[in-house]
């Protein structure tokens, strides 16, 4: 299978599936991929910045001064570069072949039958998912390697599904207003927390909205002054490290309906506009062996075509997917190299945003790893 220009995720080194393992060990036994301004901090604080991708960090470096000034480079993110699996897998340790949060819209056993849920909001048509997928049951690999590690995070998100999916056990730290990170941060710092995770989502909110006019660049200043508040307030023996979940592409308008062609070969249509996963009406391999052949005339100059058994000897997902989740997936992807998003009929708001991620393009794939140590002296 051709996948040229595929970014596919080192699952075996510098990704965000290895993060959290790493910056929780001892200092000095943190891996090499680490920078050096973590590898013997005592106390680590991990800012997570939803959307942040180190392409859109580096060619705006003039508007992000404290960010540009910290050591460190690009890792990858997992697959598909959606939120939900990626900060499962940054919190678990682990990538989604193994935790199963395996989009941002996946196939679900619904009261009447098969649905569509979507992760973030654990919601499928029929309403809230939560009396019959249990978020502990769905994703069943420990947070934090089960320490209750202090999530400082939106107010708003925490009890949610998704919330108790990827952080329970953590101690949720609820924060309103942007200030409000900084200070509960540096609390959880001078309480002697060893490890703190933080997370902002306001890049990724902006870019859906705005695009990357001048609402992102303003907002990128924002965070950048963020951090330096942080830097400054936290001592030599601290580290800040800041990374992404994914990065983003400008699609647009650039909004493709399915063929009504490729339509009437579906049962179901889940996975996310740069993802997009087709579930074939019929159940045998024919049927699938057809909707990929028809999805590769239609779509192959736009996009990778991918059928499950590709992508899984790909090792997309961090190993095989287990016949447990194998439910949750569809049988075609469509999986964009250019800046499109496949729609679905009856799509709403969806169609407004201009940003978008879920690909492996290195726009999309690519994420920053960054440290500094505080500079407050004692």
């Amino acid at each position: 299978m051709n996948w040229s220009g595929a970014v596919l995720p080192d699952y075996s080194a510098a990704n965000l599936a290895g993060l959290v393992p790493a910056l929780m060990a001892e200092a000095g036994t943190r891996p090499d991929w680490i920078p050096a301004a973590a590898a013997q901090a005592d106390q680590v604080v991990l800012l997570v910045i939803d959307g942040l991708g180190w392409s859109q960090l580096t060619e705006r470096r003039h508007l992000a001064p404290e960010l540009s000034a910290m050591e460190g480079s690009a890792i990858t993110s997992v697959v598909p570069t959606t939120t939900a699996c990626a900060l499962t897998s940054l919190t678990v340790g682990a990538p989604p072949a193994v935790h199963g949060i395996v989009g941002y819209r996946v196939a679900v056993d619904g009261p009447s039958g098969p649905e569509v849920m979507n992760v973030l909001k654990w919601r499928t048509p029929s309403g809230d998912a939560r009396p019959f997928v249990d978020p502990i049951t769905f994703q069943v690999v420990e947070p934090f390697a089960g320490r209750p590690v202090p999530v400082v995070s939106k107010a708003v998100f925490a009890g949610t599904g998704f919330t108790v999916a990827h952080q329970r056990g953590a101690r949720q730290v609820g924060w309103y207003e942007t200030s409000g990170l900084v200070v509960d941060t540096l609390a959880q710092v001078a309480a002697g927390e060893r490890f703190v995770y933080a997370y902002y989502d306001g890049v990724d909110r902006t870019a859906h909205v705005y695009g990357f006019d001048a609402h992102y660049e303003a907002e990128l200043v924002a965070v950048d002054r963020m951090v330096a508040d942080l830097l400054a307030h936290l001592g030599p023996d601290v580290a800040l490290v800041v990374t992404a979940d994914h990065g983003q592409v400008d699609v647009g308008a650039n909004l493709v309906e399915l063929d009504r062609e490729v339509l009437e070969r579906l049962s179901m249509v889940s996975g996310e506009p740069r993802f997009r996963w087709l579930h074939a009406a019929g159940d045998d391999q024919q049927a699938v062996d057809e909707l990929a052949d028809l999805c590769r005339q239609r779509y192959g100059d736009r996009a990778w075509v991918v059928t499950f058994e590709e992508m899984q000897a790909g090792g997309w997902m961090g190993g095989a997917v287990p016949s447990g989740f194998r439910s949750r997936l569809g049988d075609v992807a469509l999986v964009p190299f250019a800046p499109i998003a496949f729609m679905e009929p009856g799509e709403g708001a969806e169609h407004r945003l201009v940003c978008r991620h879920g690909s492996l393009t290195s726009d999309e794939m690519f994420v920053p790893l960054l440290a500094s140590q505080g500079r407050l002296e004692g």
